[in-house]
Order: structure tokens, then sequence, then C-alpha cells
């Protein structure tokens, strides 16, 4: 349907294995799959942005209902890959740019590499190298030597309130401990995140596998030597979560076209914190690197 504001909307979703993957599109132009939660990545992306692109908002399995329940065997990375590829031809999709925030980006990069007939772009944000121990403490490192005492002691404030909300609700796990991240999430350090998560689903059991197993052992210059399509990786200054802006020197040389930018006034989500400057970013790189 087509709102009153002229943006194309549809929502619907798709059966895969146990899980019920959302769908989100709004927008009309080029088409940009963003890959993580139907229902929360629509909340990060300015309006302006659906006037020059058709955002095509995905579920993988950590962030769908699940019908009954599931194994280790249904929550593999290589399934919730196989998953985009289930969804792109259901949904009717060519040639298209693809999304990833955070560990998304990962998803984003692997199906690039998989599928290059159907990728033009790929669009990294707030992602790390990989969530090694190596990658990590260097975040560590720059938290503890850069970081004020006013952001470490509202990180402190927040984390000590994590059990008493992990106690009263066990199965909002993952939602509560990136809610109570703020300091280490956001350029402004006491942002409350929690309108951003509302009706989210999160399946706790994937995101332990992929953010706490798959990431952190991710090799991403596998198959790299064969990625054609551009790369953009936008990065925020203040993002605390996974590793710093530098940590990438080592892998620029392995990508074939690597555009980087860095949002000085943004956390892990420069979308959304500044997201005038990233639309900017997000359209001139599809404009100027045509994949």
């Amino acid at each position: 349907m087509t709102t009153k504001d002229g943006f194309v909307s549809e929502a619907g979703s798709l059966g895969a294995g146990p899980f019920d993957l959302g769908y989100r599109i709004e927008g009309s132009g080029t088409p940009l799959l963003v890959i993580g939660s139907a229902a929360y990545y629509p909340r990060t992306f300015s309006q302006a942005l659906r006037e020059k692109l058709r955002l095509i908002f995905i579920d993988h399995r950590g962030f769908a209902p699940a019908r009954t329940n599931y194994a280790a065997g249904d929550i593999g990375f290589e399934t919730v890959l196989d998953d985009i590829e289930r969804m792109r031809a259901h949904l009717g999709l060519e040639r298209f740019a693809i999304l990833g925030h955070s560990g998304h980006g990962y998803m984003a990069l692997e199906y690039a590499k998989r599928h290059p007939e159907r990728v033009s772009h790929v669009i990294m944000v707030g992602t790390g190298p990989s969530h090694s121990a190596r990658h990590m403490a260097l975040a560590d490192r720059i938290w503890e030597e850069t970081v004020s005492p006013t952001r470490k002691a509202i990180f402190a404030r927040e984390m000590a309130k994590l059990g008493d909300d992990i106690t009263a609700r066990p199965e909002e796990r993952f939602k509560a401990l990136l809610i109570r991240l703020g300091a280490k999430s956001w350029h402004q350090p006491d942002f409350d995140a929690t309108p951003l998560w509302r009706d989210v689903t999160a399946n706790n059991a994937v995101f332990d596998h992929l953010w706490g197993e798959v990431f952190r052992d991710i090799n991403i210059r596998k198959g790299l030597n064969r990625l054609a399509a551009p790369v953009l990786l936008a990065l925020g200054r203040s993002d605390y979560l996974v590793a710093p802006a530098f940590s990438w020197d080592e892998y620029r040389a392995d990508f074939t076209n690597l555009t980087v930018r860095l949002f000085e006034q943004s956390g892990h989500t420069p979308q959304l914190e500044e997201s005038d400057l990233f639309d900017e970013a997000l359209l001139s790189f599809l404009e100027n690197d045509r994949g």
C-alpha cells in the first residue's frame, strides 16, 4: 500500500523452519535490504531516506517468533544466510544494496560473497573486524583510556540494574543488556533506547550462538578476494561496543573497493544519531560507487 506521505509500505512474513521471518518495505527508489529486525530497524532510519530508497527490512532468526521449539541446527550462521536468500526470492528482488548494522554487518558481507550477482553494494554499520578476544580487548582499552568519568559512572549505574532486569524477564535478557549498555552504545551516554526495542522479539539462544561464537571466530578475509561490490564501512567515534575504527586498518588492503566514514557525534548507530550526515554518505556511496 501507499501511505498518505507517498511512501510505499508493505509488511508480511515468511515461514523458515520453526520461525516466522517478518519483513517490512518502506519508501521508493533504489532497493536497500536491511538485515536484522523488521520491527527495530525501521525506527533507526530517517523518513527522508525513504524518499530516495526502497528500504526492505527483514528479520533473521534471532528476531523472529518461533512456532515450535528449535534446536542448534536451526540457528546456524549458514542457515541464517540461506534465509536471506529465501527472503530475496520471496520478495522478488533481483539486484540490490545490502546493509547490516553491528553483527548484521557480517551477515551482509557474507551474503554478498555468496551471491555477488545479487548485490550491488555492501554497507556495514557499527561493525568491528570480529568479536574475538583480541578485537574486544582493543575496545576495552579505548574505553579505559579515553572515556570520561561521567560516562563510566553512567555505565556502572546502568549495569548495576541489569541483574534485576534479567531476573524479572529472563526471556528479555538480550534486549535488557543492550539497553543498559547505553553508555557504550550511544554518543549521548544517558540515551534511553527502550522505545526502539518495544515489541521486538529477541531469541537469546540465537544471539548467544552468533554473537558469542560465530562472530568471535569469524574471519572476514575468507572469500573477500572474490567480492567485487563496493563496501561502505560506517563507524561512530563513541562506539565502545566493538573494536575501534583503527582496528580495520590491517584489513583495508583486502577489499577491492572500500569506503570508510567515521561519524564524530555518533556511537553504535550513526543512521539514527547523525541521520543527515549518514543519509548523505550513504546516498553518495550508492550513487558514485556503482557495483
